[in-house]
């Protein structure tokens, strides 16, 4: 499941994402020539770090289930997949909404 929607996240960025070692901090910090990062670096590592985190909630559960974790451990991780998931959403709704936005305009 969680496959899916880390390809849908990715279908939905327009790119293929591959997984970097930049934290979220390092990503929005300038670079060496003093150039700001762009908002398709930002946003590919805000994705990153999203499909990750749900990656972590789902191996929790798991782990709880196979009896290698404890229920806090568990309900922590869930919790913050939950909470990433809603995030998601909240941002497809949006970029769709400012989509559909931007076709009503006259030409």
């Amino acid at each position: 499941m969680i496959d899916a929607i880390s390809s849908e996240l990715v279908r939905g960025a327009g790119e293929t994402i591959q997984a970097t070692s930049k934290t979220a901090v390092q990503a929005f910090l300038p670079t060496a020539a003093g150039a700001s990062v762009g908002f398709d670096s930002v946003f590919n590592q805000v994705v990153i770090d999203a499909v990750s985190n749900l990656k972590a909630g789902e191996a929790a559960s798991i782990n709880g289930i196979r009896g290698k974790a404890s229920a806090q451990q568990v309900v922590e991780a869930v919790m913050s997949a939950e909470q990433t998931l809603q995030m998601a959403i909240a941002v497809r709704d949006k970029v769709v909404a400012a989509y559909q936005e931007v076709s009503r305009m006259a030409i």
